[in-house]
């Protein structure tokens, strides 16, 4: 199953009529303006959709501060979005598509397979010179009925041990990792077992994914394979969904901790790590 579709495809697909919902997730951690953003320009034809209100429910210390909405809730929004089944659904945003793949990992737990990720996002758009536009866009109410299970998830106990039978990812920023800022969360460091794996090392410099041999070489160095079992976790569940469209690309299944480091963090029965390593310097 493809996870990107490039400018020159989706453009294609776009000029010759054939039935493609555009959604833009404009949104970044310290950057409440993403409407505003989709507002002043966006690719002609895409939905804004509003990642803390449409693609998480409100935070709580027990499930994290972007916890999964339940399954009516999403469902009522993809058909505000204008989603019916059989449609092909692309998603992009501003940001390497780091947010977007909040969207593209949600569709595909629903069940909904034919969700691509926008490579380089609206960035590659401009480059490639194409139409952009500003203001609100109207959509037809979409049929679409969503499922669930359609991707592995993990729970905090499972994260716990994960690292005695394969690979807890942490795709988080390194000095977040190590510990020496957390801007967000009660406390600072990582889960205990996990290995560094920064997000931004999914992308090249023009915020494409890397192809798949390079990401599978990535993956290898942090002693990740498809025989592998790897889960993955950030600071609250949204940019982990970018890590496992890498591992995707790359052949290699991976599961999500949905409650990821906030939501691990704000219990304090769970002990942190701080530095570099995996397991060094264990906090309570």
């Amino acid at each position: 199953m493809d996870t990107l579709i490039d400018v020159s495809a989706l453009n294609s697909r776009m000029t010759s009529g054939q039935r493609t919902v555009l959604l833009d997730i404009r949104w970044a951690l310290g950057d409440p303006h993403g409407h505003g953003h989709y507002l002043k320009e966006h690719i002609p034809g895409a939905v804004y959709v509003d990642l803390p209100t449409e693609l998480a429910e409100p935070a709580e210390p027990a499930r994290g501060r972007h916890p999964l909405p339940p399954l009516h809730k999403l469902q009522d929004a993809a058909r505000r979005w204008g989603i019916s089944t059989g449609d092909v659904v692309v998603a992009y945003d501003d940001a390497g598509n780091t947010s977007a793949a909040r969207l593209w990992w949600m569709l595909r737990n629903a069940g909904f397979g034919s969700v691509y990720l926008l490579d380089g996002g609206l960035a590659a758009w401009r480059r490639a010179g194409l139409p952009l536009r500003g203001g609100p866009e109207e959509t037809a109410s979409g049929d679409v009925t969503l499922t669930d299970g359609g991707m592995r998830v993990i729970d905090a106990a499972q994260a716990a041990e994960w690292a005695t039978r394969g690979v807890l990812l942490d795709a988080r920023a390194g000095e977040r990792y190590r510990g020496e800022i957390e801007p967000v969360d009660p406390r600072a460091g990582h889960i205990p077992g996990a290995v560094s794996a920064p997000t931004t090392g999914n992308l090249g410099d023009d915020g494409r994914f890397l192809p798949a041999q390079d990401l599978r070489l990535r993956f290898s160095r942090l002693g990740v394979d498809e025989a592998t079992q790897t889960a993955v976790y950030c600071g609250s569940g949204v940019t982990a969904a970018h890590e496992i469209a890498a591992l995707e690309i790359a052949g290699i299944p991976a599961a999500l901790f949905p409650g990821s480091f906030s939501q691990w963090s704000n219990d304090a029965s769970r002990p942190v790590a701080t530095g570099a390593e995996p397991g060094d310097a264990r906090q309570g």
